[in-house]
């Protein structure tokens, strides 16, 4: 994935969510994310180069209805035209911000999994700083019904896809990489078997820490859970799923 700061339709933004027990959260990602040597994040969630590419919020009466997940924020060519096409495609509209015209400036909406996404104008190239620190390395969604779901973000996002071929022990089977218009791989969406067979039906932001085994080390000791855990040949950690103190999910890699 490019870096999340690109101006294209089709690629992430940002991401942010609203908990409860909010310092309790900030405190635990302090920790998880600012390991290593030179730590790619900062304690207070921006990344090392000051730019707010996570957003950890207090959840109010406004985010009730909103699920607890990180919640990307996808560029696209028209937000309403996104919007509506994703409620015909059997999702949902949580919110949706007009401005004084009339005119969508974003809204948040779930698929049919009740996977929760952003959807945002495409931004001017001239507003997005350089980025040299921490960022969104992927951006994954593990499902049971992943053809339509596949389907389904092709048509709200303008997504396209490729198969990615893959095997179990029930055979072999192809998970999709969903890509911008230029071509650029911005996602993945990948069926609920194989190695992803417990994975929750979310989107999974993946950040790059300075030190797994570290960042596992502190979510253990600070009321999260390693969901799943993915090592090389040679035993070196390359993956984790993580549940946060309230139940959110993310994913990080090596820095």
């Amino acid at each position: 994935m490019t870096s999340p700061q690109t101006s294209a339709v089709g690629c992430v933004l940002s991401a942010d969510i609203a908990v409860p027990e909010h310092e309790r959260v900030l405190r635990f990602y302090a920790g998880v994310l600012t390991t290593g040597d030179t730590p790619l994040w900062r304690d207070d969630l921006m990344n090392s180069d000051g730019v707010p590419i996570i957003g950890l919020g207090e959840r109010s009466p406004a985010h009730a209805d909103l699920p607890l997940q990180w919640m990307p924020h996808i560029q696209v060519a028209d937000v309403a035209a996104s919007a509506a096409r994703a409620v015909g495609g059997g999702g949902r509209e949580l919110m949706h911000q007009r401005d004084d015209s009339g005119q969508s400036q974003w809204a948040v909406l779930s698929d049919p999994n009740g996977a929760t996404f952003g959807i945002i104008p495409e931004v001017a190239p001239e507003s997005i700083p350089p980025l040299e620190g921490g960022r969104i390395a992927w951006l994954d969604l593990t499902v049971t019904h992943a053809p339509e779901t596949r389907d389904f973000f092709r048509d709200v996002v303008g997504w396209s896809s490729d198969d990615l071929g893959m095997e179990d022990a029930d055979g072999p089977y192809a998970d999709y990489v969903l890509r911008t218009p230029d071509g650029t791989a911005a996602a993945g969406v990948c069926h609920a078997r194989g190695v992803n067979r417990d994975l929750p039906p979310v989107w999974l932001i993946c950040l790059p820490v300075g030190d797994l085994e570290q960042s596992l080390e502190h979510a253990r000791a600070h009321d999260g859970e390693v969901v799943d855990a993915r090592r090389d040949r040679e035993g070196r950690l390359t993956y984790a799923v993580v549940r946060d103190p309230v139940g959110a999910y993310l994913a990080l890699v090596p820095g």
